[in-house]
């Protein structure tokens, strides 16, 4: 007994292992609204909550990802069978010849055999945690796809209003870019207009028109991928009834640093991982210790199936497999085991340290391309009062259409700048918000798969 204690004493326990990270920092900087786990609906936007909510259950690749956990939730289950004794059930008939023979005649045979290892050292139920651990992680991979999914029916949902935006602004650009042509026509006889400047404006005309089929084919295969993630055949049409105006809420509480690991499920996948590698080197070190196990076997035989049962047999022994020399292949598992411990753990401190960067980073670039979207709207504005004046003096022939061509030119193209900024704002908020973003209901659920 005293030998038993000492073993389970030095047996490695189930640890919490901390964030391998030294004198945690809180972030830069933090905003007041409080990020809800269905971080999209702060963009108070219904059409593209409704999209989110239709996807979550049709994604195929979502389904793809639940399904891998239920096969890890199914693993677990087979090694806590090895809790269990197993029981086996056996049975044989057969007809001897010749029958002259004292072997001859009818051979039956039944026979029940049991056999269960005691898990003294809790070898079979390190190897059940370490599968746990590992469901887990399964589980919170489908987490972070989930957010993924999220995020990029989000990002693309606003990509199509904004590539549908600029397909409007280039028809009116173009139609714009005729009229001027026509007016210049009318003044080339007068002599105002020279041929030349026809010429240039018409150079920018089909410039517009290039820009035109570019975002048309934007826009439909924008169309294309949104129906794909919504798990719907490509050329589903989409009703689509919103124009791109986005007015971003003020910026999210970052809350703690450590509470971010507690929150995201793709950190959590790696603590899991962790966890479960540090089980498996658990149970490494349990395979040295002997097992001991309890066999029963039961056996009927008879030469007619008429005296079957009245011939009967048994047996009960116990076993003990006491490992002695291996030439150190159970000491180089035990090796092998730690060093990938080590390894997830070195992994879980790199994933903590790029999402703290995500997070940084969202803060910098979110407040930097605010400023620049509202530096290329004072541009737009400069131009179109800078234009609106050339047009004046050309009129009144004190400065030659090549300026008013110029100017033109950069006004149309400020003014698609300025909807790619908008584009821009809103695609930093979004990975501002998944870079914060926790675990949300996606409604699956292990209890309905089992129904």
């Amino acid at each position: 007994m005293g030998i038993i204690l000492l073993i389970v004493g030095c047996s490695p326990r189930l640890s919490d292992i901390a964030v391998p990270i030294n004198d945690v920092e809180e972030f830069s900087s933090t905003g007041e609204q409080i990020l809800e786990d269905k971080w999209w609906r702060a963009f108070e936007d219904e059409a593209l909550n409704t999209l989110i909510d239709s996807a979550m259950p049709r994604n195929f690749d979502l389904a793809a990802t639940w399904q891998q956990f239920l096969a890890a939730n199914a693993v677990i289950s087979r090694e806590a069978s090895n809790k269990w004794p197993q029981i086996e059930a056996r049975a044989q008939t057969a007809e001897n010849f010749p029958l002259n023979d004292f072997t001859g005649g009818e051979n039956t045979q039944l026979g029940l055999s049991a056999s269960y290892e005691l898990d003294l050292w809790g070898r079979i139920g390190t190897a059940v945690q370490a599968e746990k651990f590992r469901a887990e992680a399964n589980l919170y991979d489908y987490r972070a796809a989930a957010i993924s999914l999220s995020a990029e029916i989000t990002s693309t949902w606003y990509e199509l209003l904004a590539a549908r935006k600029q397909l409007q602004i280039t028809n009116d650009q173009i139609e714009t870019n005729e009229n001027i042509i026509k007016l210049m026509r009318s003044r080339l006889v007068g002599g105002q207009i020279r041929s030349v400047d026809i010429l240039r404006q018409a150079q920018l005309l089909e410039s517009t028109r290039e820009q035109h089929i570019i975002y048309s084919t934007d826009v439909q295969i924008l169309e294309n991928q949104l129906a794909v993630l919504l798990g719907r055949q490509p050329q589903t049409v989409i009703e689509i009834n919103e124009e791109f105006a986005p007015n971003l809420p003020e910026l999210p509480q970052t809350g703690l640093s450590l509470e971010l690991v507690r929150r995201r499920p793709d950190l959590q996948q790696s603590y899991a991982i962790l966890m479960s590698a540090d089980r498996d080197m658990a149970a490494a070190v349990r395979n040295k210790y002997p097992r001991i196990s309890v066999n029963i076997d039961g056996q009927l035989r008879s030469n007619n199936f008429a005296n079957l049962f009245e011939n009967w047999a048994y047996s009960l022994a116990g076993n003990i497999l006491a490992p002695i020399f291996y030439g150190g292949q159970l000491q180089a598992e035990v090796e092998r085991n730690e060093a990938i411990k080590q390894q997830r753990l070195y992994e879980y401190g790199q994933v903590t340290l790029e999402a703290f960067q995500e997070v940084e980073d969202g803060l910098v670039q979110d407040v930097m391309q605010k400023q620049r979207t509202a530096n290329i709207k004072r541009q737009l504005t400069l131009s179109q009062q800078s234009n609106k004046q050339l047009r004046v003096e050309f009129l009144n022939g004190f400065s030659p259409y090549l300026d008013v061509l110029i100017g033109l030119n950069q006004e149309q193209q400020l003014r698609r700048d300025y909807v790619d900024a908008q584009l821009r704002q809103i695609q930093m908020r979004i990975g501002l918000y998944r870079a914060l973003a926790g675990s949300f209901d996606t409604g699956r659920s292990l209890e309905e798969e089992n129904e």
